[in-house]
Formats: C-alpha cells, structure tokens, sequence
C-alpha cells in the first residue's frame, strides 16, 4: 500500500477513534434551531473587527451548526464560501450535500464571514453615488468604512475559524472551500497547521491571492477554446476561435461593437460592446458551460459584421436575458456577491504591483510600468489594460491604505488534501491547483474535463462527487473516465435565408424555410438553458426571451408561446405548445415572414415533422433534412437531455456554484 493510500486509510480510521475514545467538550455557544437552514442549530460569535485595535468593536459572526449540536465530535468539516463577499449561510444545504460523505462522523460548520449576510454586513453608501471613476468610488467607499477596514482582511477570517472552533470545541477541522473560500483554508492551514484533519480544495486561489495582473487568467483561454473545439467541433463555425477571438478584440478595441438586441416583448433595442465586455463574456462562460458553448460561433458572426448574436450572448452573461415584461431582472441574492466586503479584501489582501505608501498616482505609475514589463503575448488574445482592467486594479490604487501588505504565510501541512479543478476553468487555472499539489505530499488533485469554475457546482458528470466519496472513504482518487461535452459549440448562425440549403423533395425555399423552422427552435431551447445556467435556479413562470432576429417567446407553467419569434431574418414562427403536468405537448407552428415560404410545421417530442410550406405538403424525420438540420436538432437533444422539459419546471443542478471575485 502506497503511502497516501495508507494516510487515507488513517483518515478515516482515527476520525472513528476519536469520536470513541475521547469525550467530547461542551460548547461555549448557545445554539438554537435557525430559521432559514432546516437541520442546522445556530448561533452569534462576537469576535473583534480589528485584533490589533480591540478598541475598535466586534463582528457578530452568525454560525450554522449540523450534527449533534451540544455533543459535538472531535472534528467538524467547515465550509468556506467564494467571493469575497458571499454569503454561506444560504448555501448550507449545498454544503451538506457536497460534503455528505464526511458527515455520518463529523459536524459541519457554515458561517457568513464578516462583513457579508448575517455577520454583520458592510454598507458603502458611496457605491451608489455618481463618482466619476472607480478609483474614486473606491478611495470614497474605503474612507466611509473608516479605520476597520482593515479588519475585513483574509487574516481576520482565519482568526475568526479559530475562534470559532475553540468556541464549539472541536479539537480538528477539515476544510472545505471553494474559489474564494480555498485562499482562506490554506491560509488556516499555514497559520494552524495541528488543527486540520484535512482539506477539500475546489478552484484554487493561492494563499497569497489573486495574480493582479490576471497572467494566469489570459494564458488558460487558448486550451479552454482548444478543448471546447477539440475532434473538430469547431469545424465550419471557427477555424482557428483563439486567432478570432484575438482579431475581434483587436476590432473593438479601436471601435465598440454596435448593433441591435430584442427584448422580451419583441421591442428592437441598441446594444455595444467593446474589448472588456468580450473578455467578461468568456468569463461568464467559466460558470455556464452554454455561454462558452455558443461563444465562438458568436465570434465568427461578428467578425464578419453580424453583432447580434455576440450582443444577445452579452445581455445573457449579465443575468438581463430572460425578461419578465413588467419587472427588472431579480438577481439571486443568495448567491451575489456584497460589493463593498469584495472591494475592501480585495483591497486589503491583493499584492498589487506598487508600494502601499505611494501616492494614488505613484501607484498607477508603478502598475503601469510592471504592465509594460510584460511582452505582449502575455495577455493573449487581449491587450494588457484589458487584462487589468477586469479587476479592481485601478479601483484599489486609490484605497486608503493603513496597514502593510499581509506577510506570506508558513508550509502548508501534510494532510490528506483533495484539490478539484475544471480543466477550463479561466478565474483559477489548473495551473494553481498544481502549484499546492506540488507543496503538499500527499495531495490528490483531480482534473475535470470539459468544467470551467467551482467543479462541484458545475460538474454534470458526477465524476467530482465520487473523487468526494473515495476520499473520505480512504481510497485512491482516479482521473475522471471518458466524459462526453454536454455542451458541444453551437453551429454558424445564419444571416438570411439563403444561407440554409435546401431539402430534398421540397421546392428551394419551402426546404430552406423547414430548416430555419428547426434551427429557431432549436436556438429557443438554447437560450433557455443558458439563461438558467446563469440564474443557477429555475426561471420564474412569465419568462420571455426576445428572438434574434425578432419577436418573442414566452414561457409559463401553462404553455410556450412564440409571437413572430424569429431566429433566421425573415423567417417568423408564431406558436403555442401547451404544458401538461410538467411536460412540453406538440404544438404547430404558423411560419411567416417576408423571407419564407409560408404555411405550418407540426413539431412534437419525436423525429417527425410535418405540415405544409408554400403549398407543398411534406412528411420527414429529422435525419432526412440532411447535415446542417440534423446536427441542430442534434445538439437539441443533447443540451435537453439536462433537463425534464422546457423550464420553468426543468433543469437540476449539481449544486449551486460559488462565486468568484472578478
């Protein structure tokens, strides 16, 4: 038996006799049933804002407890959340669910760090001021906090799981992060090496942060598009998506992308993106695997002068697609991040490239040089003030300043370690999970194909969840197994109907309308799903989504509604498919539209399709249509088949992903 194959077996045989030979502490805190986490006992821990200046005050840190409360064992696992700035409480069932395995002998312990949620959370009226700048809402937003804000530092929340633990009376921890949350563990473990049992890393940050001028970030986009592309699925959308993608960024660098986007009632508006607003767009997809999926034909129309569907991709990485006419979006609250504690750790504990004792000016100076020190190619397929602009460098070089930069922290210690990475993940590279792999002996890192950011929360494999399970059981963690890409990259948009061949025993522009018929639909159910990745939660009955070329569909607990829905212009589909009992009925499709040829379409859940176009009856399946049709209603079945039916009753989550700073 290997070595950590022996510490695994040890991990689960001490947990046992530590529970058997030793009597468990009382706690020093009152818990009582919370209201809002069924199953868990809760409880308020007042530790102070800032240790080095107790004068200061304290922080009420509000804590969820689940197991046995007032006897509680000799090790708990402890769930960190992402950010910073997001609160945990919220997620505490997502934390039992991960985290299943190691709770038949263990507690778990979820509580928001200070600043955010139920610990008391930080304002910032200045956030909402019309300052000119960010630095200026910055530099604002860090005078009004006032001398406690460097008390919202990592290093506090470290000494705050301290407390915690000390307050419950667990002699161990075993610390579960994600994104944000994994920065926090290991800076515990270096700080309290003896009081880890072990450590579940997904999404690594370093201990020492975030890298400020995003390198990590721009070097993963070229093999995150390699992999999405890979075995040809790229093939007639991009030829070569990474060069593209830089030439269009090059493109509205110069000049902003412009064009029009339709809303949920149909109603043409303009939209524009320039060259951080594609760099957030590829970012949006490290959590939603359908944004990433229809980036690149997206792209391709762009470049060669269709905007719309990069800008529609825009308006749904930003949560504004779908509409709820009448109502502005409803963000999820459990799972946004709290501005001001984001900007003021962010502040506090990134080693930006200047002195902390510079002038505001001095800094941006110093940031800027060490920007130019860097060749170009570094920031492939971007320039360099994209990359740094999408942090908060320009913000932080303004924060007022009162306390050094956090020194490093010590070795981090051997204990059994899982680190869970998505091998397309942009925000945390696999590339860090390899560098702490590489400092503790015993890790076991586990790489999961075809999954960007926060790999419990976005991986519909499963593979992630069972590396869970073989950990906590003591045995080997093995590579993830030939995992096929749910989210195959969607095909080249069309831009007029003569772009879609025709079909065989149907006139050219009936045949031609028959495949813009199945393509609009199947780019319907494409928005869908993609609009509830980035919820992260079931979409609201009434949500509507305009179409790409015009028109409007909605979706209701009774029926899906398409009023001159339009996908290929000229070509409107105009429908009602009523829900039964969760289930998605046939319906018929009136098609018009100056570009068609008119008449109806029966579509159903099967390969048949049939109706009448431009006076022509027809009978064909799916297959008959020929390469283009098919391969759409192939991804049709694929991207559906993660869920029951068109939502709002459809789709299950592995869990609800964690958020990361950007």
């Amino acid at each position: 038996m290997s070595g950590a194959m022996r510490r695994r077996g040890h991990l689960v045989l001490l947990a046992a006799l530590a529970l058997a030979l030793q009597p468990p502490s009382a706690h020093a805190l009152a818990l009582a049933p919370c209201g809002n986490a069924p199953g868990f006992s809760c409880a308020t821990l007042d530790v102070p804002t800032v240790r080095a200046q107790p004068q200061l005050g304290s922080i009420g840190l509000r804590i969820a407890v689940k197991g046995e409360g007032a006897a509680p064992g000799r090790a708990a696992v402890l769930a960190l959340a992402g950010g910073p700035g997001q609160p945990a409480l919220p997620l505490a069932g997502d934390f039992a669910s991960a985290m299943a395995p190691a709770l038949s002998n263990r507690d778990l312990i979820v509580f928001d760090q200070r600043g955010v949620g139920e610990s008391d959370p930080l304002a910032c009226p200045a956030l909402h001021s019309a300052l000119s700048s960010l630095g200026a809402l910055v530099e604002a937003c860090g005078r009004e906090i006032g001398p406690t804000r460097s008390g919202y530092s990592s290093a506090e929340s470290v000494q705050d799981i301290e407390a915690i633990r000390q307050a419950l009376g667990y002699e161990k921890l075993v610390l579960y992060g994600t994104s944000y949350g994994t920065k926090v563990a290991l800076q515990y473990a270096q700080t309290y090496p003896s009081r880890v049992e072990a450590l579940v890393l997904d999404s690594v940050v370093q201990p020492g942060g975030i890298e400020p001028l995003d390198l990590p970030t721009m070097k993963a986009i070229g093999p995150a598009l390699s992999a999405l592309c890979a075995q040809r699925a790229c093939a007639g959308i991009a030829s070569d998506p990474l060069a593209e993608l830089a030439l269009l960024a090059r493109r509205v660098r110069r000049r902003a992308l412009k064009g029009a986007v339709y809303d949920g009632i149909g109603k043409r508006r303009t939209a524009s993106l320039r060259e951080e607003g594609l760099l957030e767009v590829l970012l949006a997809g490290d959590l939603n695997p359908a944004l990433r999926a229809m980036t690149p034909a997206a792209v391709r129309s762009a470049l060669r002068g269709d905007p719309a569907p990069l800008l529609r991709l825009k308006l749904l990485s930003e949560g504004l697609v779908p509409n709820l006419p009448g109502h502005p979006p409803v963000p999820d609250v459990a799972l946004e991040l709290d501005t001001t504690l984001l900007i003021d750790t962010t502040c506090e504990d990134t080693a930006y490239p200047w002195k902390r004792s510079s002038s505001p000016a001095g800094r941006i100076a110093e940031a800027e040089a060490a920007l130019r020190a860097q060749p170009a190619s570094a920031f492939y397929p971007f320039d360099a003030s994209t990359a740094a602009g999408a942090g908060l460098l320009a913000g932080c070089a303004r924060w007022p300043y009162d306390t050094p930069l956090p020194a490093a922290g010590g070795p981090l210690p051997n204990v059994p370690t899982l680190i869970l990475s998505g091998a397309e993940d942009l925000r945390t590279p696999t590339s860090g999970a390899r560098k702490i792999a590489a400092q503790i002996p015993d890790a076991q890192l586990l790489v999961v194909p075809f999954t960007g950011h926060s790999v419990l929360g976005s991986d519909f494999s499963g593979c992630a969840k069972i590396a869970v399970e073989a950990f906590f059981e003591g045995a080997q963690i093995l590579p993830c197994g030939p995992i096929p890409n749910l989210f195959s990259p969607t095909p080249a948009i069309p831009t007029r109907l003569a772009d879609l061949r025709g079909v065989r025993g149907l006139p050219l522009k009936a045949g031609r309308t028959l495949r813009a018929v199945v393509e609009t639909m199947t780019d319907l159910d494409r928005q869908v799903i993609g609009a509830t990745l980035q919820r992260e939660q079931r979409l609201p009955s009434g949500s509507s989504f305009g179409g790409l070329a015009g028109g409007y569909a909605r979706i209701t607990t009774k029926a899906v509604r398409l009023h001159r829905f339009a996908f290929v212009p000229g070509v409107t589909l105009t429908a009602v498919f009523p829900i039964h009992e969760g289930e998605v009925s046939p319906g018929t499709v009136r098609v018009g539209g100056a570009a068609a040829a008119h008449g109806r379409v029966k579509i159903g859940s099967g390969e048949r399709i049939s109706g009448v176009l431009g006076g022509r009856r027809f009978l064909l399946t799916v297959g008959s249509l020929g390469s283009a049709s098919a391969a759409a209603a192939g991804h049709r079945r694929r991207w559906l088949g993660l869920a029951a039916n068109l939502l709002p009753h459809g789709i299950g989550f592995p869990l609800g992903p964690l958020a990361h700073q950007r």
